[in-house]
C-alpha cells in the first residue's frame, strides 16, 4: 500500500514554489473537509488481475498546537480473504496548516506481510528542519534532524497540495521536477505531462483526464528505468482516476471506485 501512496505523486513541480517562504499554496480550490475518495487496488501478475484491496482517503478539519489544520488521513487494506498471503494494513497521516499549507506532522504506521514499519515527522517550518523519528521490523528506532526546503512535504501532504496546480501552462512532454521527504531523505523526481485522455472505470464511469508519468527512484521494489502513470480528472477537483506502475514483481494500479464530499462539480465526467 505504500507503493499505492506514491503512486498519486507524480505532478507537483518544485519550481511552483520558488519564493514561497510564507505560503506553500496561495489558495485551495481543490478539496474541502468532508471529502471521502475510494480506490480498489489491483495487482497483476502473469496475466491474472487480482482485484487485492482497498484505499481510502479523507479529508477532516481538526486543530493542532492551537493552529487550524486539515487533517489528511488515508489507510490502505488487503481484502480478508488475502490476508492468509499476506496481510496488508497500512496508514498514513498529516496534519497541514490551513492558511500556509504546510505541513506540521506526519506519521505512517504500516504491517505489511509481517514487515511493520513507523515514521513520524515533526516539522518546524520557521526553522525550516523536520525532526523524523523512524523504526522497522529490521532497524531499531532512530531520530534524526534533516534540513529542509521552506516548502517541503511528506507524500500526503503533496497529494493534496499537487491537486491544486495548474496544469494549462504545461507543454507535451515537459518534465517538472519536485522533492519530497521520504523516510530520512529528501528525494527528486521528474514528472512528465503526457497530455489528455479519457479513462473508463470498472464502475462503468468515463472521465476527461490528465496525464502523467514519472521514472522513479530505483530500490528495493522499482527497477532502473522503471515508470509510472497517473491519471488525473481534468476539473478544478483534479481526483486521481488512475494509477499505474511496473514492480519488481508483477504491476500494480490503482483505479477510483467512489468519492463524496467533493468540493467542486465533477466536470470531468463523461455521461
Amino acid at each position: 500500500m505504500r507503493v499505492i501512496v506514491l503512486l498519486f505523486l507524480f505532478f507537483l513541480p518544485g519550481n511552483f514554489f520558488a519564493g514561497a517562504k510564507e505560503r506553500c499554496l496561495p489558495a485551495n480550490y481543490a478539496f474541502k473537509p468532508g471529502e471521502e475518495i475510494k480506490y480498489t487496488v489491483y495487482y497483476n501478475w502473469g496475466f491474472l488481475w487480482v482485484n487485492a484491496g482497498l484505499v481510502t482517503f479523507n479529508v477532516h478539519e481538526r486543530y493542532y498546537k492551537n493552529r487550524p489544520v486539515y487533517h489528511l488521513d488515508s489507510y490502505g487494506t488487503t481484502h480478508r480473504k488475502y490476508d492468509w498471503i499476506f496481510k496488508v494494513r497500512d496508514r498514513f497521516q498529516s496534519y497541514v496548516d490551513k492558511e500556509t499549507f504546510r505541513p506540521l506532522w506526519y506519521e505512517m504506521d504500516t504491517y505489511e506481510g509481517g514487515f511493520e514499519a513507523r515514521d513520524i515527522y515533526h516539522f518546524f517550518p520557521e526553522r525550516d528542519i523536520a525532526i523524523t523519528t523512524t523504526e522497522n521490523s529490521d532497524r531499531p528506532r532512530q531520530t534524526d534532524t534533516i534540513k529542509i526546503q521552506p516548502c517541503s512535504f511528506d507524500v500526503i501532504t503533496a497529494i493534496y497540495l499537487a491537486r491544486n496546480l495548474d496544469f494549462a501552462s504545461l507543454s507535451l512532454r515537459e518534465t517538472i521536477p519536485f522533492s519530497i521527504l521520504i523516510g530520512n531523505e529528501l528525494f527528486e523526481l521528474n514528472p512528465r505531462y503526457l497530455g489528455r485522455e479519457t479513462i473508463k472505470t470498472r464502475e462503468g464511469e468515463t472521465y476527461d483526464c490528465i496525464k502523467f508519468s514519472v521514472e522513479l527512484v530505483e530500490g528495493f521494489i522499482f527497477k532502473p528505468g522503471d515508470e509510472m502513470f497517473v491519471w488525473v480528472t481534468n476539473d478544478s477537483n483534479r481526483v486521481p482516476v488512475l494509477v499505474e506502475a511496473q514492480i519488481r514483481v508483477g504491476s500494480v494500479k490503482a483505479m477510483l471506485k467512489s468519492y463524496k464530499g467533493l468540493r467542486n462539480p465533477v466536470s470531468a465526467r463523461i455521461d
